[in-house]
Formats: structure tokens, sequence, C-alpha cells
């Protein structure tokens, strides 16, 4: 599988065409975002960037979703292209003009700029329409964080949207930090980390704090589990299939000197393969139970598997640096040399249909990559700059994609 060199250059210009009316979407998101599954505003102002586009549009029934399906003048396979929609419970701070105008809710995490970016690669392709030898399927997608949209999405039969499974999906995510902008980046293999939740209860026997031989104080065993859980990553898990485990809250007591009846804590455990993901609920679990029980304490524990590791097919990356150094140029492509730690729910894309999820560095000029605020940060920012190549980046994959399927076809 090989890139077919024509499409470059005529699309860029295209997409640098779209510039304005890019930026214009991106700040109606920006200046109004919306949480989790229900993005009604968030819907309305997709349908309207589509609209009059020679698209099969259809809305979710449990989240805010749209799928357009863009049918080829020719027949061919089908080409999934995802974009995240929701927004995060963080208040924005930076410029009054730009940032959100909900308070408490901001694109701290660059959807905003995917939204846009797909809906410039919708129309980007639909002006191409008669040329395609198949179809694109255009994944508008609400709940990534941490609500499994994708999930419900392909439930709800994304990926049959065009009447037969993708052969690749793509998806590309903007970060504010660790990347200049304009630079795209990814590997074959693990790319993401898998995303799981901790959340534990310990429950005693409450008194006053100078007789603690009356009680049964679940404060010393819950301090004992948080340093057992962190020895438990170091000594069950191989070094070069790493786990990371951190305890975000702990909670207890309400005096110095009464003894509390429960204490709880919570967490974020990542790993980065199948094997460690599924032993980790696994050892996790049997070790908070047996420290209670050598305690006789009370203990609730729920472990959840949000998302898997998100695994990118090897072809599917070797494609998308191929395309990038062909329509972009060498430097704008860099291999990533390990996954990054953060999680993603076109995991379960991936998990269905050979994909690839592909960073795209958006770094404001002028900041420090190394220092720039990074993405959910309340001050992160991004560069407005990389919203047409990434349109174009969109439609260049979904366009030499089924072209090289074409090719093979003829071939065989």
């Amino acid at each position: 599988m090989s890139p077919s060199p024509a499409p470059g250059p005529a699309l860029r210009a295209d997409a640098a065409g779209l510039r304005d009316e890019l930026v214009r979407l991106r700040r109606d998101l920006h200046r109004e975002p919306e949480l989790g599954l229900d993005l009604p505003r968030t819907q309305e102002k997709v349908l309207a960037a589509l609209d009059g586009l020679p698209l099969e549009i259809t809305t979710g029934e449990r989240l805010s979703s749209v799928t357009a399906v863009l049918r080829g003048g020719r027949p061919g396979p089908t080409v999934l292209l995802r974009g995240d929609m929701d927004a995060l419970p963080v208040t924005e701070r930076g410029d009054a003009d730009l940032i959100s105008r909900v308070e408490g809710r901001m694109h701290a995490c660059g959807h905003d700029l995917h939204t846009a970016m797909l809906a410039g690669a919708a129309r980007l392709l639909a002006d191409r329409r008669e040329s395609l030898a198949g179809n694109v399927v255009f994944m508008f997608q609400p709940g990534e964080e941490g609500l499994g949209g994708a999930r419900i999405m392909i439930d709800e039969g994304v990926l049959d949207a065009s009447g037969e499974r993708p052969v690749a999906a793509y998806a590309l995510h903007v970060l504010s930090a660790a990347a200049p902008s304009g630079l795209f980046l990814t590997r074959g293999g693990p790319m993401l980390a898998a995303a799981d939740r901790l959340r534990v209860t310990v429950r005693g026997r409450g008194g006053h704090g100078s007789m603690p031989h009356l009680s049964n104080d679940p404060l010393p065993a819950a301090c004992e589990m948080v340093g057992a859980l962190q020895t438990l990553v170091t000594r069950r898990f191989d070094a070069f299939d790493p786990v990371v485990l951190t305890i975000g809250t702990f909670h207890a007591g309400t005096s110095d000197n009464v003894i509390p009846d429960e204490v709880r804590f919570a967490g974020t455990v990542r790993s980065f393969s199948g094997r460690a993901h599924e032993e980790l609920a696994d050892r996790c679990v049997r070790l908070l139970r047996g420290i209670a029980d050598a305690y006789e304490l009370e203990l609730d524990v729920d472990y959840v598997q949000d998302y898997p590791v998100t695994v990118n097919d090897a072809a599917e990356a070797a494609f998308v640096g191929e395309t990038v150094r062909e329509a972009f140029g060498e430097e704008r492509y860099f291999e990533a040399p390990r996954p990054l730690p953060a999680s993603e729910d076109f995991s379960f894309v991936c998990d269905e249909v050979p994909s690839a999820f592909v960073a795209l560095g958006a770094c404001p000029p002028g900041l420090d990559p190394a220092k720039a605020a990074n993405n959910h940060s309340p001050e992160a920012v991004f560069d407005e700059a990389v919203l047409p190549d990434g349109a174009a980046l969109y439609a260049e994959l979904a366009v030499r994609r089924l072209a090289a399927e074409s090719r093979s076809a003829q071939t065989d």
C-alpha cells in the first residue's frame, strides 16, 4: 500500500482557501463548549457547516453525534475519519475575546479544532466526489472525555454507516505542547495508553483519637494500600511494559482527635499492553482485599476499565507517514519513539478496523513546546494555523487510501 502523489498540492491549496471559514467554526465552538454525550449546540453547528454538501447524514439516539457518508462517483471501499467534539469541565484563563463564554467549561483538549478540521475535510472531499472510488464516513463524536462516546457510536452503527465496514480509519489530535506547530506524529503499534479508574472505600470503626485500641482505624490501612499499589507496579510488571498508577484523591476524617469510620481514595491506572491492562484489574483488587482482610476492615473497590490501549495498525501508521512526507514534506513528519501516556476512546475503533491515530503539534509560535501549557490545562492555547493542514491531511488520507484500494483491486 503506497500513497498516490497526485492530490497533495491541490488539496493543501484548497484547504488554505478554507482557513477563515475553519477559524470561524472553531471559535464558535470554542466560545460555547459543551460536555459529555449531549452536545445540542455543537451538533447544530456541525450540521450547519455540512449543510448543502452531498452527504447522507444521521444523528445519534443516545448521544449528539453526527455521522455523514460521502459516496464517491465510482464504487469502492469505505474509509472513516473521526473528530471528537466534547469539552472539559475547566475554567479557561486567557484572552477575554477568545476564551469560553461558559463558566467552568473549556475546549482544553482541542476537540473544537478536530471538529472544524473534519468539517473542512468533508468540504474538500465533497468537491472531489466524482473522482473518489469509494465512500468516506465522517464521524463527529461526543463523549470522548471519559464517557466512551466512540463505543456508543459503534453500537449505533457508525462503522456500518456506508453499508460496509471501513478498510481503514484515521483520527487526528492536536497538542498544545510537546511538539512544534504543524508537526505530524504517529507510530505503529501502541500509540496511547489504556486508562482505568480505581475508587476505594475502606470502612472501620471510629472513635476517640486517644484510645485507638477501642476502634478499628481504617486510615493506616488505607495509607498502606496506597504505598502497596505503588510497589505492585514496580514488582509485578515488566519495566519494559510499563504501568503508571496515580492516586489523585484521598479523603479521611473531620478532626485531629477523631478516628474516622471510613477513608476514600481514587486514582488512575495507565498501561500500554493488553496483557498488562487485563492483569492490573485482578492484581490491584486482590492486593487491596488482602490488606483489608489483614486489618479486619470492610472494603469497597470499584475498578473500571475505561479505555483499552490505542493500537495503531502498523501498515496504516506507515501509510500516514508516507502521506505526510509526500504531501507536506519530510520535515513535517516525526515517528514517535514510544507511546504517549494519555488515552483515547478511538481505541474502540482501532479494535474493530485497521486504524491510525495521529498527533498534530499546535503549540502557538512564540511559545516553547517544552514549557507551554499542556492539553487539559486552563491556560492551554492552540495554533489555529494548523486547521487547514489538519483538514487537508484528513482528506489526503481518504483520497489516497481509496486510490490504493482501487489500484490493488485492478491488479487482482
